[in-house]
């Protein structure tokens, strides 16, 4: 799955639940559930999620939707194989994208 949000420093909760095509009130249990996820609340206590927040929502919705783990699953697996399983995510994500450029290219050709 391919993100695709404008490079901004915050964003609403509602442009990351379009991003990733779910409701708002899944990232907002996923904020609950996983502590990894920290957005910044303002003073009416709107989330505003970073663009590492996005990152680790990305991997969240990877382990869950994409590879079925269950939430507990995907916590235990958080915890014990975090940072070699996000290296190879990321790869996987930087590939995808630059599949979708090569793709865009070869249509406009």
């Amino acid at each position: 799955m391919h993100i695709d949000l404008p490079e901004k420093l915050y964003y609403s909760i509602g442009e990351v639940a379009e991003a990733f095509d779910v409701n708002t009130s899944l990232i907002r249990f996923w904020e609950k559930e996983f502590d990894i996820l920290q957005p910044k609340k303002n003073a009416k206590g709107n989330r505003k999620f970073t663009p590492n927040d996005i990152k680790n929502l990305e991997f969240i919705f990877h382990l869950v939707k994409e590879r079925g783990f269950t939430l507990d699953g995907a916590k235990v697996h958080l915890k014990e194989k975090r940072k070699k399983t996000f290296e190879n995510f990321e790869i996987v994500r930087k590939l995808e994208t630059v599949k979708a450029e090569l793709l865009k290219i070869k249509n406009n050709l």
